[in-house]
């Protein structure tokens, strides 16, 4: 089942970060794990990252296993969902009947649930507090437990607090790209440079430093040293570098 779907079957009410709801999820509760089953989970470029270290594998290798390509509703960009097993209720293959074997490392919707998030437009300043709201499952008795959250206090307790504003700069791509006229496509290669600085940050360093990139651009020797040694930082690099691709906002000078 999409999410998409889920949040149809009731009227999604909009939440604030101050918003306050009862939830609590644990072995105790009767459908522990049933939420992850039958979901379309949407990777984000920091959730390849830790999935694939945590594994041990390489981007390209984690991509090739754990998932399965698609395109962003009322975009034209391409993404990853997580791959779900082939069984009778489309389990996620890091789910057991003793919870995930990955929680660490969970993916950011993972972290969210119960709550979603949107985006409503991209415009500088507007709705920086983000857009909340519940995916209610019939079969969820999480709501039925006494713990009291915010929204604020679950992000901060779940995570996801990290996971945004780590992907930040993706997510303003996606918004941007959004607020786009349907028929505005992307050309074929910037579709490819989206993909790769998003999903294959292992590709994706070997085209900074193992191609004539660094030729053509002024970097500074810092930013250089600095997206060299940390994943992290190449990504944030590969956010910025995609903007000036995507949106000429010229912010990469050329040499």
């Amino acid at each position: 089942m999409d999410i998409s779907d889920r949040m149809a079957e009731v009227e999604p009410v909009r939440l604030g970060l101050d918003s306050k709801f009862k939830f609590e999820c644990h072995k105790g509760v009767k459908c522990f794990t049933k939420c992850c089953r039958g979901i379309n989970i949407i990777l984000t470029p920091y959730d390849i990252i830790r999935l694939k270290n945590r594994l041990q594998l390489s981007s390209e290798e984690f991509l090739a296993i754990y998932t399965e390509p698609q395109l962003l509703e009322k975009t034209d960009l391409p993404v990853v969902a997580l791959k779900l097993m082939d069984d009778d209720i489309q389990s996620c293959p890091f789910v057991t009947d003793d919870g995930c074997i990955i929680y660490e490392d969970r993916p950011t919707t993972c972290r969210y649930y119960p709550l979603g998030v949107a985006s409503l437009s991209h415009k500088e300043g507007v709705d920086s507090d983000g857009f909340y709201f519940f995916v209610h499952e019939p079969h969820c008795l999480g709501f039925e437990e006494e713990k009291e959250w915010t929204v604020r206090e679950w992000r901060n307790d779940q995570g996801v607090d990290i996971h945004d504003d780590i992907n930040a700069g993706w997510t303003d791509l996606v918004v941007r790209k959004r607020s786009f006229p349907p028929n505005l496509k992307l050309v074929e290669e910037s579709k490819k440079m989206f993909f790769l600085v998003s999903y294959n940050i292992d590709k994706f360093r070997q085209f900074v430093f193992e191609s004539s990139f660094l030729d053509r651009y002024n970097i500074d020797d810092e930013t250089v040293e600095r997206i060299r040694k940390d994943e992290i930082a190449l990504l944030d690099f590969g956010f910025k570098w995609l903007k000036d691709v995507l949106f000429k906002e010229g912010s990469f000078q050329l040499k």
